[in-house]
């Protein structure tokens, strides 16, 4: 369902049933790794700078933006770009 690289890549499928009969397939919920993994470092965060595109200088991928999310235990992608100057921890 998900391509390798995703988040949601490797999570198991369940299905929901409704009253009606009706079936859902759905993924299960992902949590927020605890902060665990090793650091290759820090990179600073330029002002205005969207987080795909650190992603992409960082990582060389904009699509791992979510990697920066876990290694720097944050759900929401925006929180990381709010703030300019911010240091944020660079998953290896």
């Amino acid at each position: 369902m998900f391509q390798r690289g995703s988040r949601y890549y490797g999570l198991s499928h369940r299905t929901h049933e409704d009253e009606k009969g009706n079936s859902y397939r759905f993924v299960e919920r992902r949590l927020i790794p605890r902060h665990t993994e090793r650091t290759s470092g820090t990179l600073r965060v330029e002002q205005a700078e969207r987080l795909d595109l650190v992603a992409a200088r960082a990582l060389g991928d904009p699509s791992r933006f979510w990697q920066l999310c876990d290694a720097n235990a944050v759900l929401d992608p925006f929180v990381l770009n709010a703030a300019s100057g911010r240091l944020l921890d660079v998953p290896e």
